[in-house]
């Protein structure tokens, strides 16, 4: 059987597709882009989150810890450890519940049947399921057995990805896909490497190919101040898109300091803390570029 890694499951979603949807959040990234905001979802295992503000210092859990137990003085546990066994021992432990597991392994049948809850309001709204990340595509099989059971149940189905996988995996999984959610960083490559730890040669070559074969895609692009917010960095996004079939809108994605904090709960180091959101003025020229090159272009969503 089928088993998947989730890091979250948020119901009447209205940002990721149409109508109300539920998004289904799998863990792993290829990508460690520098304005991430779920670093819980980059690694494909399992984490510890740290909520600091309930943390009451009463040492539980290095008390039942198996590993650091053995360091009676070390203060509280950290959330990462290289030592640390994922045995949820310290988060039973913990009284203010401070302490919290990032991911969880489910089957195919246990995440439909909760996919389903919310099929009411899909048929009211026009809504649907949402795969998100992480990037889903790092659970390949797992993605196209559920995407084959949600179409299945008559459910209209999205995939948000980063684009970097393999193009067969992408591929495989477009007919049973109604609507692609694809974002586009960067069109630098160097800076793309810079920014995000990788090339986004094959990103932009999956783009391609997937454009040939489906007519659903929504373009997104998070607008970074300092990163990809010129003139310039837009423009090459709008005259690199415009220019393929089956793209129906790009949705600008206003750049949010609400990861960073996320950073610190799972004891990862943020890269952007200085950076302010871009103004709506900013934003505002953003979507005219894209408008001036002929795309349907939203600010958020």
């Amino acid at each position: 059987m089928r088993r998947g890694m989730l890091f979250n499951l948020q119901r009447y979603s209205v940002q990721d597709g149409p109508g109300i949807r539920t998004t289904v959040f799998l863990k792993g990234c290829p990508l460690r882009c520098a304005w991430c905001h779920n670093p819980e979802g980059i690694s494909r295992k399992q984490e510890i989150i740290i909520l600091e503000n309930r943390c009451v210092a009463c040492y539980e859990c290095r008390r039942v810890c198996p590993v650091g137990s053995q360091e009676p003085e070390g203060g509280v546990l950290p959330a990462r450890d290289e030592r640390c066994r994922f045995c949820g021992k310290c988060i039973a432990a913990c009284p203010s519940q401070a302490r919290q597991m990032a991911g969880h392994e489910t089957t195919v049948p246990d995440l439909l049947q909760e996919i389903l809850r919310d099929r009411m309001f899909y048929e009211q709204s026009g809504g649907g399921v949402t795969f998100s990340g992480g990037e889903p595509l790092a659970q390949p099989e797992f993605l196209r057995a559920i995407l084959r059971t949600c179409k299945a149940q008559d459910l209209h189905t999205a995939v948000d990805t980063c684009g970097l996988a393999s193009t067969d995996d992408l591929l495989a999984i477009a007919p049973l896909t109604d609507l692609f959610l694809y974002d586009v960083k960067i069109m630098d490559d160097s800076r793309h490497r810079r920014f995000t730890g990788a090339s986004n040669s094959l990103i932009l070559q999956n783009l391609r190919a997937l454009s040939q074969v489906h007519g659903q895609i929504w373009i997104r692009v998070p607008v970074v101040p300092g990163v990809n917010d010129s003139k310039d960095d837009l423009q090459a996004i709008a005259h690199f898109v415009s220019r393929l079939s089956g793209i129906r809108q790009v949705n600008l994605l206003p750049y949010h300091r609400i990861g960073l904090a996320k950073f610190q709960r799972v004891g990862r180091e943020a890269k952007l803390e200085t950076t302010a959101p871009p103004s709506a003025e900013t934003m505002a020229g953003a979507r005219d570029i894209f408008s001036h090159a002929g795309m349907q272009t939203l600010i958020g969503g």
